[in-house]
């Protein structure tokens, strides 16, 4: 990894979770979960640099994310949770080399963040099935749990990473 790339990781790490602190923590999720912006640097990144960097960055991220603000369950729960979800985020790079008109870039944006929502999805399927309420499947309880808090931050990155990436020159 190149120097300057190195950095512009370095930095999309550090504000993110700089952002991660400002948040809209919603009542209903007891355990986890907030709308924030954090991942906003972590999709510029990747559209900037491309995915490589982009899930590197999301990956280092969750580490940080996870230390930040721990919950444990079990490691592969973890993993899910933190760098496997932020890593995803990454995939908005592969919109990288398609000539990335605001409109790809929104759907990269959204695409990748739907990918983090399926990694907290599993990880509420497999490891949080005990706090659905009873009567409610799985897979419904998680669904909606974890998209309570995605969809909003989702609808934020698809709205603001293609202004942003206009106004930031290469």
């Amino acid at each position: 990894m190149r120097t300057g790339t190195a950095a512009e990781t370095a930095v999309a790490i550090a504000l993110a979770a700089v952002l991660s602190l400002i948040r809209i923590k919603l009542p209903h999720l007891a355990y986890g979960g907030s709308v924030s912006l954090h991942a906003l640097p972590i999709l510029f990144l990747a559209l900037r640099r491309g995915p490589r960097a982009g899930m590197l960055a999301g990956a280092a991220y969750g580490v940080v994310n996870f230390v930040m603000t721990p919950y444990l369950v079990h490691p592969v729960q973890l993993v899910l949770d933190y760098p496997a979800a932020f890593a995803s985020l990454g995939l908005a790079g592969l919109a990288a080399s398609t000539g990335s008109g605001p409109w790809t870039i929104a759907a990269a944006s959204a695409g990748a963040s739907l990918a983090r929502l399926g990694s907290h999805f599993l990880s509420g399927v497999v490891y949080f099935a005990h706090l659905a309420p009873e009567g409610t499947p799985v897979w419904k309880y998680s669904l909606l749990y974890n998209a309570s808090y995605m969809v909003p931050e989702t609808l934020i990155a698809a709205a603001s990473i293609p202004w942003l990436v206009r106004r930031v020159p290469s």
